[in-house]
């Protein structure tokens, strides 16, 4: 079978890829590579895909149906191997295969590197199908279930590692656009106030949303797609206030709405509402900057306009 990744893959990693990187042109035979190790039997390339990995439908020696997921180095693929093994299955898709000792720190044994086989969920069934309210509900309750102390001796990135890189990013996005400079300079103050005393060091998922939360036969619901992170719940949750933000921005109350669903959100899971409020902003406006930055200036007007409300 020809492994050709989406075009949606394509655009953004293309977005996002360093100068000489050849993953894509390498993920054909990677993929052929990965099946032919495993003795998986393909069914299809999961279509419109993410955009950090090629995800593929199989099924495993014994018939099993399964998940082969392909993710470039810089999208911290053994990260995720290591998060999804400590959550053994806990709110999040199982990983069928064991991670070996010492794996946290190691580019993963020959072969392996960047390849997740996973549990089969209901790929085209995500929380983003059901009613707003219900969604929110669902993916804040999926949400809460990942949130543990991390393992021992973890070598996660840290919310403060992560945002810091980012901080610097967004500095460079405000000296080339002085018209966001507010909004980042608003966006930089809340995280240096919010990294001062973090209420809590947990293994959060990275990047959840609605659609990160698939239908699934062992649990109703579980998590997908983590880029793990150590840092506390009002950053996680921070993701799920925008979804929807297309949504968000046509509605004429859509500031009250947002301004109600940080309430509802916060106390529903028990986080410092302000807390929320600020992790929010921060992670708006930097989304907002990078797809500014590589051009999708719809999204970033969007962003920066949810960012403005908060």
């Amino acid at each position: 079978m020809a492994f050709e990744p989406p075009r949606r893959l394509v655009r953004a990693l293309g977005e996002t890829a360093p100068e000489g990187d050849d993953w894509l042109e390498k993920l054909p035979g990677l993929a052929r590579e990965a099946v032919e190790r495993r003795e998986l039997t393909v069914e299809r390339v999961q279509l419109p895909g993410g955009r950090s990995s090629l995800v593929v439908l199989v099924r495993r020696a014994d018939g099993t149906p399964a998940v082969l997921k392909l993710a470039p180095p810089r999208a911290r693929p053994q990260s995720e191997r290591v998060a999804l093994a400590h959550w053994g299955g806990r709110g999040a898709v199982q990983l069928l295969e064991p991670v070996s000792e010492g794996a946290e720190g190691a580019e993963g044994s020959e072969g392996s590197e960047g390849v997740l086989l996973l549990e089969r969920l209901h790929p085209d069934v995500s929380v983003r199908t059901l009613p707003e309210a219900k969604a929110l509900l669902e993916a804040a309750g999926t949400l809460r279930r990942l949130w543990v102390d991390p393992p021992e001796g973890h070598v996660f990135e840290t919310v403060a590692e992560r945002t810091g890189r980012q901080a610097k990013a967004m500095r460079a996005g405000a000296d080339a656009a002085p018209e966001v400079a507010p909004l980042v300079d608003a966006a930089l103050s809340a995280r240096e106030e919010l990294l001062d005393s973090p209420p809590e060091h947990r293994l959060l998922h990275g990047t959840f949303r609605q659609s990160k939360v698939l239908s699934g036969d062992r649990m109703p619901w579980l998590a997908v797609g983590p880029d793990p992170v150590v840092g506390e719940h009002a950053f996680d949750l921070a993701r799920l206030v925008r979804d929807r933000v297309e949504d968000l921005i046509a509605q004429p109350s859509g500031a009250t709405t947002t301004r109600r669903r940080v309430r509802r959100l916060a106390e529903s899971l028990e986080v410092d509402r302000d807390r929320l409020r600020g992790w929010t902003l921060f992670r708006a406006v930097e989304s907002g900057v990078r797809a500014r930055r590589v051009g999708r200036e719809r999204d970033a007007e969007l962003l920066l306009e949810f960012a403005s409300w908060l």
